[in-house]
């Protein structure tokens, strides 16, 4: 008797235990839901359909602090490629660089992804890359992205914002630059800077320094900014610093360089220095 008494109120306990737990769990949950989200201050989105490249995109806007001060105002615009990741990055490097006077203020695009549940990897690695490879399905649609962003997104931003079509400035690390480099030397004159971070130069048998070299035997005039750098402990230090030895050789009229080897960063981990030091190189006198 005592024996079934003790497991009933064993069973009591545990059944009140779970119960308070579980309702805990709910109101934990409802709370969290009851909190406001954080949203980046002068941000917004639009969503653009490319005829180009056949894929829908969201456009992640942020404007100067003093935008509607001055409605003649017009302002460089920076395009931020993996926006997913690197937009709001680049909204705190910029409000620094803005503070300390390194840097005008300016427009940022960051160009990402639309629809549920986007597949970011498999995409850019499809928009950024501009020949095939056998071994990544859909590759190569790099020059398809580049006329998205000559013929659809920058006419876009510069037809509803006031970005200065003389001061277009292109960013992107890995795959994005990758293509950074890519749009460079398909049409140098489009943006007149560049920021490549940790670009993936050997892609495709090394087809960055392929296409330098195709340019290079047409083309004594490089007008461009462009800043490049790497992490001195990552799987492309080697590759990028051999393209930075070649490009430098050529001594290319019009073409102002940077580059940089971060000690002890590797591949991811260096975009903050990188992207800081892009900026404040491209917009120096």
């Amino acid at each position: 008797m005592r024996l079934g008494m003790r497991i009933s109120v064993g069973l009591d306990c545990l059944i009140i235990f779970l119960v308070t737990a579980m309702l805990g769990q709910q109101a934990s949950q409802a709370q969290l839901q009851a909190f406001p989200k954080v949203n980046i201050p002068g941000s917004h989105v639009r969503t653009i359909k490319s005829t180009s490249t056949s894929r829908d995109y969201e456009l992640y806007i942020h404007l100067p602090s003093n935008y509607e001060q001055d409605k003649s105002a017009k302002y460089p615009a920076l395009y931020i490629l993996d926006g997913q990741w690197d937009f709001k990055l680049m909204d705190s490097v910029l409000g620094g660089l803005v503070y300390d006077k390194f840097v005008p203020q300016m427009i940022l695009v960051g160009v990402t992804y639309s629809g549920d549940n986007p597949n970011y990897d498999s995409l850019r690695v499809m928009d950024d890359s501009p020949v095939p490879d056998e071994h990544l399905t859909g590759s190569g649609d790099a020059p398809k992205f580049l006329k998205f962003f000559k013929t659809e997104l920058v006419p876009f931003v510069e037809t509803n914002y006031r970005a200065d079509p003389s001061h277009r400035v292109l960013q992107g690390s890995s795959f994005a630059g990758l293509f950074t480099l890519y749009a460079m030397f398909s049409d140098p004159n489009f943006f007149s800077g560049y920021v490549a971070a940790s670009p993936y130069v050997s892609y495709a048998d090394g087809y960055s320094l392929k296409q330098e070299a195709e340019y290079a035997r047409s083309h004594k005039e490089l007008p461009a900014r462009l800043y490049l750098a790497v992490g001195d402990s990552e799987g492309l230090t080697a590759p990028v610093k051999q393209f930075m030895s070649v490009i430098q050789s050529r001594g290319y009229k019009g073409l102002k360089i940077g580059t940089r080897v971060l000690e002890g960063e590797r591949h991811a981990g260096n975009k903050p220095e990188i992207f800081n030091r892009g900026l404040r190189f491209i917009f120096s006198d």
